[in-house]
Parts: structure tokens; sequence; C-alpha cells
């Protein structure tokens, strides 16, 4: 089983080195999709199955948290995983990102980081033990 990403984002070369880090974090990413602002972002939900939502807070036409609001309240991506990537700084806002169940990453980031941080959203990981790349979930873990 794979993951499959939609990276939002209003920087392209955030996206790629988002989308790059990704690819080279170890973990099995299947599909990446990208979106410029949280409207399209919106609309590549309806249209791709997606399994994590790596969102920027401070794009034009739609900013993240409007898209976060949008999302929780629609039943199909409720429970979506979420994951901000933002040079927010605002402790009040990540707080209350945090409170809707929101993993959060500063920009810039390690790679080391991203990756843990999918992890704690996803709650999945690399079954180190099998060379197939696999998921496995990490709350059976010892």
């Amino acid at each position: 089983m794979s993951l499959n990403v939609l990276v939002v984002d209003d920087s392209a070369v955030m996206r790629a080195i988002i989308t790059k880090t990704l690819r080279i974090s170890g973990l099995p990413i299947g599909e990446v999709y990208q979106a410029s602002n949280g409207l399209e972002g919106l609309s590549m939900l309806k249209d791709q199955w997606i399994d994590l939502a790596l969102i920027d807070i401070n794009m034009p036409e739609m900013n993240g948290i409007e898209m976060i609001e949008a999302m929780r309240q629609n039943e199909d991506t409720a429970s979506l995983p979420i994951l901000v990537v933002s040079t927010e700084s605002s402790e009040t806002t990540i707080k209350e990102l945090w409170k809707k169940g929101v993993e959060f990453v500063h920009k810039p980031f390690a790679p080391e980081v991203l990756r843990e941080a999918v992890i704690r959203a996803t709650g999945v990981t690399i079954d180190e033990e099998s060379e197939s790349g696999t998921l496995s979930d990490s709350s059976n873990s010892f």
C-alpha cells in the first residue's frame, strides 16, 4: 500500500521541494497531486483518492485554514490526515490547528522532520523487516 498525497502551496518551487522530500523519505509514496490554492485543493479532493494532504496556510483565493475548515465540514474529507507546512509563527494559530487534529511543520524543514510528521499524521511507517516497502500501522509496533 502506498500513500497518495495532495500538496497544496502557492509556490511551485515549494511544491516541488515537498514532493521530492516525500519521494526520498523512505515512505511508500504513491501519486503526488499538486494544487496552488485551497480551491484547487478541494477540487482535487473530489477527483482523486488522497490519503494525506499537506497544506500551506498563506495562499491566494482560499487560504489553508479555510481549506481545512471546508475539509472538516465535508463528511468525505472530515477525517483525512492533514499536515500543515508553513512559515506561520503564531502560536495561537498553530494551537488551533492542533485542536483540529492537524500536524504542523515549519518551513524551512529538514527532510527527517517532514518524514516524522507524515508518520504521526497517518499512523503508518515502513515495515523495516520487509524489503518490499509495505506500510504497517505504527500503533502495532513493539
